[in-house]
Protein backbone atom coordinates (compact mmCIF):
# COMPACT_ATOMS: atom_id res chain seq x y z
CA UNK A 1 0.00 0.00 0.00
CA UNK A 2 2.81 2.39 0.85
CA UNK A 3 4.50 1.78 -2.50
CA UNK A 4 1.27 2.51 -4.38
CA UNK A 5 0.71 5.75 -2.48
CA UNK A 6 4.25 6.91 -3.23
CA UNK A 7 3.98 6.01 -6.90
CA UNK A 8 0.78 8.02 -7.20
CA UNK A 9 2.50 11.00 -5.62
CA UNK A 10 5.54 10.69 -7.91
CA UNK A 11 3.56 10.49 -11.10
CA UNK A 12 1.03 13.08 -9.97
CA UNK A 13 3.91 15.53 -10.47
CA UNK A 14 3.94 17.36 -13.79
CA UNK A 15 3.98 14.53 -16.37
CA UNK A 16 6.20 14.94 -19.32
CA UNK A 17 5.16 16.48 -22.57
CA UNK A 18 7.58 17.84 -25.10
CA UNK A 19 10.45 18.00 -22.59
CA UNK A 20 10.92 14.26 -22.17
CA UNK A 21 9.76 13.27 -25.64
CA UNK A 22 13.00 14.72 -26.95
CA UNK A 23 15.08 13.24 -24.14
CA UNK A 24 13.69 9.77 -24.80
CA UNK A 25 14.51 9.72 -28.51
CA UNK A 26 16.27 6.48 -29.39
CA UNK A 27 15.76 4.59 -26.11
CA UNK A 28 13.20 2.38 -24.44
CA UNK A 29 12.55 4.21 -21.18
CA UNK A 30 9.40 3.03 -19.49
CA UNK A 31 8.03 6.22 -17.96
CA UNK A 32 8.97 9.76 -17.04
CA UNK A 33 8.09 12.80 -14.97
CA UNK A 34 9.37 16.32 -14.56
CA UNK A 35 9.42 19.14 -12.06
CA UNK A 36 10.22 22.79 -12.36
CA UNK A 37 10.87 25.29 -9.61
CA UNK A 38 9.82 28.51 -11.17
CA UNK A 39 11.63 28.53 -14.48
CA UNK A 40 14.54 26.25 -13.66
CA UNK A 41 16.79 29.03 -12.39
CA UNK A 42 19.08 26.39 -10.84
CA UNK A 43 19.74 24.62 -14.15
CA UNK A 44 18.25 21.71 -16.06
CA UNK A 45 18.93 18.22 -14.66
CA UNK A 46 18.23 14.75 -16.02
CA UNK A 47 17.39 12.18 -13.33
CA UNK A 48 17.62 8.58 -14.54
CA UNK A 49 16.36 5.82 -12.24
CA UNK A 50 15.93 2.11 -12.82
CA UNK A 51 12.46 1.79 -11.31
CA UNK A 52 10.22 2.78 -8.43
CA UNK A 53 9.02 -0.73 -7.55
CA UNK A 54 11.17 -0.87 -4.42
CA UNK A 55 9.76 1.13 -1.49
CA UNK A 56 12.96 3.05 -0.92
CA UNK A 57 13.52 3.87 -4.60
CA UNK A 58 9.95 5.13 -4.85
CA UNK A 59 10.53 7.37 -1.85
CA UNK A 60 13.82 8.59 -3.32
CA UNK A 61 12.21 9.36 -6.69
CA UNK A 62 9.39 11.30 -5.09
CA UNK A 63 11.87 13.23 -2.94
CA UNK A 64 14.06 14.01 -5.96
CA UNK A 65 11.16 15.57 -7.85
CA UNK A 66 10.22 17.62 -4.78
CA UNK A 67 13.84 18.71 -4.27
CA UNK A 68 13.94 19.99 -7.84
CA UNK A 69 10.87 22.11 -7.19
CA UNK A 70 12.16 23.38 -3.88
CA UNK A 71 15.55 24.35 -5.27
CA UNK A 72 14.29 26.07 -8.40
CA UNK A 73 15.72 23.42 -10.70
CA UNK A 74 14.10 21.91 -13.78
CA UNK A 75 14.43 18.17 -13.22
CA UNK A 76 13.21 15.54 -15.67
CA UNK A 77 12.89 11.99 -14.35
CA UNK A 78 13.03 8.87 -16.52
CA UNK A 79 12.61 5.21 -15.53
CA UNK A 80 14.66 2.77 -17.60
CA UNK A 81 14.33 -0.52 -15.78
CA UNK A 82 17.60 -2.43 -15.64
CA UNK A 83 18.40 -1.52 -19.24
CA UNK A 84 22.02 -0.34 -19.26
CA UNK A 85 21.86 0.62 -22.94
CA UNK A 86 18.79 2.80 -22.37
CA UNK A 87 20.63 4.62 -19.60
CA UNK A 88 23.70 5.10 -21.80
CA UNK A 89 21.57 6.45 -24.67
CA UNK A 90 19.91 9.00 -22.40
CA UNK A 91 23.25 10.09 -20.99
CA UNK A 92 24.89 10.41 -24.41
CA UNK A 93 22.04 12.69 -25.59
CA UNK A 94 21.75 14.77 -22.43
CA UNK A 95 24.21 17.52 -23.37
CA UNK A 96 22.61 18.11 -26.77
CA UNK A 97 19.20 18.29 -25.09
CA UNK A 98 20.35 21.17 -22.90
CA UNK A 99 20.94 19.39 -19.61
CA UNK A 100 23.70 20.73 -17.36
CA UNK A 101 24.14 17.61 -15.20
CA UNK A 102 22.84 14.07 -14.71
CA UNK A 103 21.64 12.28 -11.58
CA UNK A 104 21.87 8.52 -12.08
CA UNK A 105 20.63 5.49 -10.20
CA UNK A 106 22.54 3.07 -12.38
CA UNK A 107 21.27 -0.32 -13.45
CA UNK A 108 24.79 -1.65 -12.86
CA UNK A 109 27.38 0.27 -10.84
CA UNK A 110 30.12 -1.55 -12.73
CA UNK A 111 29.20 0.38 -15.90
CA UNK A 112 30.29 3.72 -14.42
CA UNK A 113 33.26 4.06 -16.78
CA UNK A 114 31.00 3.69 -19.83
CA UNK A 115 28.49 6.17 -18.39
CA UNK A 116 31.23 8.70 -17.66
CA UNK A 117 32.50 8.48 -21.22
CA UNK A 118 28.97 8.72 -22.65
CA UNK A 119 28.26 11.91 -20.66
CA UNK A 120 30.21 14.15 -23.07
CA UNK A 121 31.86 15.78 -20.06
CA UNK A 122 28.60 16.53 -18.21
CA UNK A 123 28.81 15.93 -14.44
CA UNK A 124 27.16 12.74 -13.19
CA UNK A 125 25.85 12.44 -9.63
CA UNK A 126 25.44 8.75 -8.83
CA UNK A 127 22.82 7.82 -6.21
CA UNK A 128 21.82 4.63 -4.36
CA UNK A 129 24.13 2.34 -6.34
CA UNK A 130 27.72 3.31 -5.56
CA UNK A 131 30.46 2.91 -8.19
CA UNK A 132 34.03 2.06 -7.31
CA UNK A 133 36.04 5.03 -6.09
CA UNK A 134 38.33 4.41 -9.06
CA UNK A 135 35.49 5.47 -11.36
CA UNK A 136 34.76 8.72 -9.53
CA UNK A 137 36.46 12.04 -10.27
CA UNK A 138 36.52 15.13 -8.09
CA UNK A 139 33.80 17.64 -8.98
CA UNK A 140 32.80 15.64 -12.06
CA UNK A 141 31.65 12.08 -11.39
CA UNK A 142 30.55 11.86 -7.76
CA UNK A 143 28.40 9.81 -5.40
CA UNK A 144 25.69 11.12 -3.08
CA UNK A 145 24.38 8.79 -0.41
CA UNK A 146 25.08 7.62 3.09
CA UNK A 147 28.15 5.83 4.42
CA UNK A 148 27.06 2.21 3.94
CA UNK A 149 29.49 1.00 6.57
CA UNK A 150 27.34 2.62 9.26
CA UNK A 151 24.06 0.62 9.21
CA UNK A 152 25.66 -2.74 9.99
CA UNK A 153 27.77 -1.19 12.73
CA UNK A 154 24.71 0.41 14.32
CA UNK A 155 22.71 -2.82 14.02
CA UNK A 156 25.46 -4.90 15.65
CA UNK A 157 25.98 -2.40 18.48
CA UNK A 158 22.24 -2.39 19.19
CA UNK A 159 22.05 -6.20 19.32
CA UNK A 160 25.07 -6.50 21.61
CA UNK A 161 23.60 -3.99 24.03
CA UNK A 162 20.12 -5.54 23.82
CA UNK A 163 21.42 -9.04 24.55
CA UNK A 164 23.78 -7.97 27.33
CA UNK A 165 27.09 -8.20 25.45
CA UNK A 166 27.06 -11.97 24.86
CA UNK A 167 30.29 -13.87 24.24
CA UNK A 168 28.74 -15.94 21.46
CA UNK A 169 25.84 -15.60 19.03
CA UNK A 170 24.00 -17.61 16.41
CA UNK A 171 23.34 -15.11 13.60
CA UNK A 172 21.25 -14.95 10.42
CA UNK A 173 22.03 -12.31 7.80
CA UNK A 174 19.69 -11.57 4.91
CA UNK A 175 21.51 -9.57 2.24
CA UNK A 176 19.91 -7.47 -0.47
CA UNK A 177 20.87 -7.66 -4.12
CA UNK A 178 23.98 -9.73 -4.85
CA UNK A 179 26.94 -7.42 -5.61
CA UNK A 180 25.12 -4.20 -4.66
CA UNK A 181 27.44 -1.86 -2.77
CA UNK A 182 24.95 -1.49 0.09
CA UNK A 183 24.58 -5.26 0.40
CA UNK A 184 28.33 -5.76 0.63
CA UNK A 185 29.07 -2.94 3.06
CA UNK A 186 26.06 -3.41 5.34
CA UNK A 187 26.81 -7.12 5.67
CA UNK A 188 30.56 -6.68 6.15
CA UNK A 189 30.10 -3.99 8.80
CA UNK A 190 27.86 -6.29 10.88
CA UNK A 191 30.55 -8.97 10.79
CA UNK A 192 33.39 -6.54 11.49
CA UNK A 193 31.63 -4.94 14.46
CA UNK A 194 30.79 -8.28 16.05
CA UNK A 195 34.37 -9.46 15.55
CA UNK A 196 35.84 -6.25 16.96
CA UNK A 197 33.71 -6.72 20.07
CA UNK A 198 35.17 -10.18 20.67
CA UNK A 199 31.99 -12.12 19.90
CA UNK A 200 32.31 -15.74 18.82
CA UNK A 201 29.76 -15.73 15.99
CA UNK A 202 28.23 -18.78 14.38
CA UNK A 203 26.67 -17.60 11.11
CA UNK A 204 23.90 -20.19 10.94
CA UNK A 205 22.41 -18.78 7.72
CA UNK A 206 23.66 -16.07 5.34
CA UNK A 207 21.95 -15.54 1.98
CA UNK A 208 20.59 -12.92 -0.41
CA UNK A 209 16.89 -12.06 -0.21
CA UNK A 210 16.91 -9.33 -2.88
CA UNK A 211 15.32 -6.66 -0.65
CA UNK A 212 12.10 -8.77 -0.57
CA UNK A 213 9.96 -9.80 2.41
CA UNK A 214 8.60 -12.82 0.52
CA UNK A 215 12.08 -14.08 -0.31
CA UNK A 216 13.31 -13.46 3.24
CA UNK A 217 10.39 -15.48 4.59
CA UNK A 218 11.14 -18.32 2.18
CA UNK A 219 14.82 -18.27 3.14
CA UNK A 220 13.84 -18.37 6.83
CA UNK A 221 11.74 -21.44 6.18
CA UNK A 222 14.79 -23.07 4.59
CA UNK A 223 16.87 -22.14 7.65
CA UNK A 224 14.35 -23.76 9.98
CA UNK A 225 14.87 -27.07 8.21
CA UNK A 226 18.50 -27.06 9.44
CA UNK A 227 17.42 -27.54 13.04
CA UNK A 228 19.66 -24.75 14.30
CA UNK A 229 18.74 -21.93 16.67
CA UNK A 230 19.16 -18.19 16.10
CA UNK A 231 19.87 -15.34 18.52
CA UNK A 232 19.67 -12.34 16.17
CA UNK A 233 18.70 -11.55 12.58
CA UNK A 234 20.40 -8.79 10.58
CA UNK A 235 18.75 -7.60 7.38
CA UNK A 236 20.05 -5.14 4.79
CA UNK A 237 16.65 -3.41 4.61
CA UNK A 238 13.35 -3.19 6.48
CA UNK A 239 11.35 -5.15 3.93
CA UNK A 240 13.46 -8.25 4.45
CA UNK A 241 13.33 -7.70 8.21
CA UNK A 242 9.54 -7.75 8.04
CA UNK A 243 9.75 -11.07 6.22
CA UNK A 244 12.03 -12.38 8.97
CA UNK A 245 9.53 -11.31 11.63
CA UNK A 246 6.79 -13.19 9.76
CA UNK A 247 9.05 -16.23 9.77
CA UNK A 248 9.53 -16.04 13.53
CA UNK A 249 5.78 -15.77 13.97
CA UNK A 250 5.10 -18.68 11.62
CA UNK A 251 7.34 -20.99 13.64
CA UNK A 252 6.22 -19.73 17.04
CA UNK A 253 9.55 -18.15 17.95
CA UNK A 254 9.69 -15.20 20.35
CA UNK A 255 10.60 -12.11 18.29
CA UNK A 256 10.85 -10.06 21.50
CA UNK A 257 13.89 -12.15 22.46
CA UNK A 258 15.39 -12.54 18.97
CA UNK A 259 16.22 -9.03 17.72
CA UNK A 260 15.40 -8.43 14.05
CA UNK A 261 17.17 -5.41 12.58
CA UNK A 262 16.54 -3.61 9.30
CA UNK A 263 17.59 -0.50 7.40
CA UNK A 264 15.58 2.41 5.92
CA UNK A 265 13.13 3.32 8.72
CA UNK A 266 10.34 2.74 6.22
CA UNK A 267 6.76 3.41 7.31
CA UNK A 268 6.10 -0.33 7.60
CA UNK A 269 9.37 -0.90 9.44
CA UNK A 270 8.65 1.84 11.96
CA UNK A 271 5.10 0.52 12.45
CA UNK A 272 6.55 -2.90 13.20
CA UNK A 273 8.95 -1.45 15.78
CA UNK A 274 6.10 0.50 17.39
CA UNK A 275 4.13 -2.75 17.58
CA UNK A 276 7.01 -4.47 19.38
CA UNK A 277 7.96 -6.80 16.51
CA UNK A 278 11.00 -5.57 14.59
CA UNK A 279 13.37 -4.09 17.13
CA UNK A 280 15.74 -1.81 15.25
CA UNK A 281 16.23 0.01 11.97
CA UNK A 282 18.47 2.72 10.57
CA UNK A 283 17.02 5.70 8.74
CA UNK A 284 18.40 6.09 5.25
CA UNK A 285 17.24 9.63 4.68
CA UNK A 286 15.76 9.65 1.17
CA UNK A 287 14.72 13.29 1.41
CA UNK A 288 18.16 14.31 2.61
CA UNK A 289 19.88 12.29 -0.12
CA UNK A 290 17.60 13.71 -2.81
CA UNK A 291 18.13 17.29 -1.68
CA UNK A 292 21.91 16.75 -1.55
CA UNK A 293 21.94 15.12 -5.00
CA UNK A 294 20.00 17.99 -6.59
CA UNK A 295 22.21 20.57 -4.86
CA UNK A 296 25.37 18.77 -5.98
CA UNK A 297 24.17 18.33 -9.57
CA UNK A 298 23.06 21.96 -9.88
CA UNK A 299 26.35 23.13 -8.37
CA UNK A 300 28.55 21.00 -10.63
CA UNK A 301 26.39 21.70 -13.65
CA UNK A 302 26.93 25.40 -13.05
CA UNK A 303 30.70 25.00 -12.89
CA UNK A 304 30.95 25.02 -9.10
CA UNK A 305 32.69 22.69 -6.64
CA UNK A 306 31.44 20.25 -4.01
CA UNK A 307 33.38 22.25 -1.45
CA UNK A 308 30.29 24.45 -1.18
CA UNK A 309 27.94 21.47 -0.62
CA UNK A 310 27.18 20.34 2.93
CA UNK A 311 28.40 16.83 3.68
CA UNK A 312 31.02 16.73 0.93
CA UNK A 313 34.29 14.91 1.51
CA UNK A 314 37.67 16.60 1.17
CA UNK A 315 38.41 14.74 -2.08
CA UNK A 316 35.20 16.18 -3.63
CA UNK A 317 34.05 12.72 -4.73
CA UNK A 318 31.30 12.10 -2.18
CA UNK A 319 28.46 13.83 -0.38
CA UNK A 320 27.32 11.89 2.68
CA UNK A 321 23.95 12.16 4.44
CA UNK A 322 24.13 10.60 7.94
CA UNK A 323 22.20 7.47 8.92
CA UNK A 324 20.06 7.65 12.08
CA UNK A 325 19.43 4.83 14.57
CA UNK A 326 15.75 4.05 15.29
CA UNK A 327 14.33 1.79 17.99
CA UNK A 328 11.32 1.70 20.29
CA UNK A 329 12.60 4.67 22.28
CA UNK A 330 12.46 7.14 19.36
CA UNK A 331 10.41 5.48 16.61
CA UNK A 332 7.51 7.90 17.12
CA UNK A 333 9.74 10.68 15.73
CA UNK A 334 9.99 8.83 12.41
CA UNK A 335 6.33 7.94 11.90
Amino acid sequence: MLKNRILKRVFACVLTGALMVSALTGCQASSSASSSGGGGKGGKLLFIITDTNDTYLATLANAMVEAGKNQGVTLDMVETGNDVQAQMDLISQAKSKGYSAIILRSADANTAVQMNIASNDLPIVYVNSEPSVDHLRADKYIYVGSDENQPGKLQAEYVLKKLGNPKSLNVIIFGGERGHSATVKRTDSVKTTLKNNGVDVNYVFVDYADWSDAIALEKFRIFMKTGQSVDAIFCNNDTMALGAVEGLKEFGLDYTKIPVCGVDASADGCASIAAGEMQFTVLQNAKGQAAAAVTAAATLGGGGSLTSVEGSTTDCKYVYVPFEAVDASNVSQYQ
